[in-house]
């Protein structure tokens, strides 16, 4: 859909909801006046967030305010781009929630901008609140610290409007609460990050609370009901030219827009093949009698390429098709033998519908496609399964290693992954029921995986969930290693797998083999815990593995499996091994590089 389109839809929402708004402080009699500060809480609260992240600072809203709340905690991190790697990690598991972030004006949200960048390119819904200066220091520009020195006071929120979604800039306290709204609307609607500025002399500024009354809509925009019947039509029509032949392929999207509920109602009326792209790794699960594994075009499994690529017709809901994501751009699908269900509009082979969205059409669609259940259940799908190899010697693999920790997973893990080697090494590792895959496939920035734990596991905290267990390199961790003594002091407990290959191992297969700049200086990784904040001892443990005998052990360790305190695992490995889809990866990146046919 494009901007216009977009922009009028957001209009008719936030008129919508003025418009419920005014009705309910018509017949309400309630008077109670509220800071905008616990405005913007009570809205956070029934977004049901209980974490914000973020750094103190000068022009900060009232932290006081979050840090009294009742149901809301303060989680201070060591620096701003950890706290929205940490915001878009708890975002990201706790689903129909949003990740907050707070920082302060210039330093401090530079700082954070990468992180929200990271949550926008993945579509992840953070809100990022910014103490600014007073509104008469925002008029007058004096030359104040945090600025450029040169009375230029916009320049940091020019730079938030290319990654973020909506900007509200709070200059005073009529509008403030429509616009609290308007911006947090578009959050959960679009599953975007969104920026607010508040200024120093706002944070206590009273308004009325009446608006509370009314709660953000989440529904998207309606589909046209001619145009959705016509598109129907037009899938029934190729269904039945494909004889049922029909693979759905799930993909990112389908995670951040909510259809996970509508996605299994598809399976179970249709028994339809199901698999799933990199990004959409634990959006059905895989132990679905009709899951048949992970697709990356020409980086797949034979066995799982060949069942997809020769379907008659792909029912693609919610794909995300970056380089990473799609094996390089290798997916052998034609456009003639697919149909594309997204957030905002629809694809039928080569026509494109705007406006016709996904939420609502996929429970249409179902009803129409039970039919063929008895059909499509004659479709063999073998169950996907990766045996752990045996090797003859005593050394840990990549490719020993990921089968083995797939056997330690239990259900309703939280799965952190690294960008690079830890995430394509995981990707086809099956996964348990009720399990929760997080990695960071499309933006891909390094050091992510460590604070985006810290997010994870309070969210999975929040939900009663299972194990936080994390899997990154020994390059990656460096850039973010400090947020385990965050983990530490909230008593979370983590359990961290860090493959020490002494340095950068995915940039090694991409570029530089041998070159210096792919290597690190080693660390004594099993001394981390106790100095990054369990200075006693007796909230930790720490283990290094050399050996297949030693992971075994430890891993059949049930105190270890039990995650009773935060630990961490050195994982020490081979310095120019890696896993079979990174070096795929890699070689179709050499290819493309010589520019040569893929």
């Amino acid at each position: 859909m494009d901007t216009a389109a977009k922009q009028l839809q957001a209009e008719v929402a936030r008129l919508h909801h003025e418009l419920q708004t005014l009705k309910a402080q018509y017949h309400s009699e309630d008077d109670e006046l509220i800071t905008i500060s616990e405005y913007i809480l009570k809205r956070l609260e029934q977004l049901n967030v209980k974490s914000i992240f973020g750094v103190p600072g000068d022009f900060n809203m009232r932290m006081d305010y979050i840090e009294d709340h009742p149901t809301i905690e303060w989680i201070g991190t060591c620096n701003e781009l950890n706290a929205a790697y940490a915001a878009d990690g708890y975002a990201r598991v706790k689903e129909h929630s949003i990740g907050v972030v707070v920082t302060t004006f210039g330093v401090g949200e530079l700082s954070a901008i990468n992180g929200v960048a990271g949550a926008f390119s993945e579509m992840v819904p953070v809100l990022h609140i910014v103490g600014v200066p007073s509104t008469t220091q925002l008029k007058n520009k004096p030359m104040l610290h945090h600025t450029l020195g040169n009375g230029k006071f916009d320049v940091y929120t020019k730079a938030a409007e290319n990654v973020t979604i909506a900007q509200a800039m709070l200059m005073n306290k009529t509008q403030a609460a429509a616009e609290i709204d308007r911006i947090l609307t578009v959050c959960i609607t679009n599953a975007r990050p969104v920026y607010l500025t508040i200024p120093m002399d706002l944070t206590t500024e009273k308004i009325p609370a009446k608006r509370l009354k009314v709660e953000l809509s989440r529904a998207p925009p309606p589909n046209d009901p001619d145009v959705e019947s016509y598109v129907l039509d037009e899938i029934m029509e190729l269904v039945d030219d494909a004889k049922q032949d029909i693979v759905v392929l799930i993909d990112a999207c389908a995670i951040r827009h909510d259809l996970r509920q509508e996605v299994n109602d598809l399976l179970v009326k249709t028994r339809f093949p199901v698999y799933a792209a990199p990004m959409g790794k634990t959006a059905v699960s895989e132990e679905h009698e009709r899951y048949g594994g992970i697709y990356i075009g020409s980086v797949t499994d034979p066995s799982i390429k060949e069942r997809v690529e020769n379907a008659n017709l792909i029912l693609s809901i919610g794909a995300l098709k970056s380089d990473f994501n799609t094996g390089m751009f290798t997916y052998h699908i034609p456009a003639t033998h697919t149909i594309e269900l997204h957030s905002d509009h629809t694809l039928v082979r080569h026509a494109k519908f705007p406006g016709i969205g996904m939420k609502s059409l996929l429970p249409k669609l179902t009803e129409r496609l039970s039919k063929y259940q008895e059909s499509a259940s004659r479709i063999p799908v073998p169950h996907y399964k990766l045996d752990v190899p045996k090797e003859s010697d005593d050394k840990i693999s990549h490719a020993y290693f990921w089968p083995r920790v797939g056997k330690f997973f239990r259900k309703q893990d939280i799965i952190v992954a690294e960008t690079g080697t830890s995430n394509f090494g995981v990707l086809d590792v099956p996964m348990p029921d009720k399990s929760v895959f997080v990695s960071q496939i499309l933006y891909g920035s390094i050091g992510w995986a460590t604070a985006s734990t810290l997010g994870a596991a309070l969210a999975a905290r929040d939900k009663c969930l299972g194990r936080t267990i994390l899997f990154t390199g020994d390059g990656s961790m460096q850039l973010t290693v400090q947020e385990i003594s965050t983990m530490t002091r909230h008593k979370l407990t983590p359990i961290i797998f860090v493959l020490n290959n002494k340095g950068y191992n995915i940039e090694r297969h991409l570029h530089g083999l041998n070159r210096k700049y792919n290597d690190i200086a080693d660390w004594k990784w099993a001394s981390l815990l106790t100095t990054l904040g369990d200075m006693e001892g007796k909230m930790s443990k720490s283990y290094t593995v050399r050996s297949k005998s030693e992971l075994n052990k430890l891993l059949d360790d049930e105190e270890f499996a039990s995650a009773g305190k935060i630990q961490l695992v050195e994982v020490i490995m081979d310095k120019y091994d890696t896993p079979r889809a990174l070096q795929a990866s890699a070689d179709l990146t050499a290819k493309i590089a010589a520019g040569q046919a893929l």
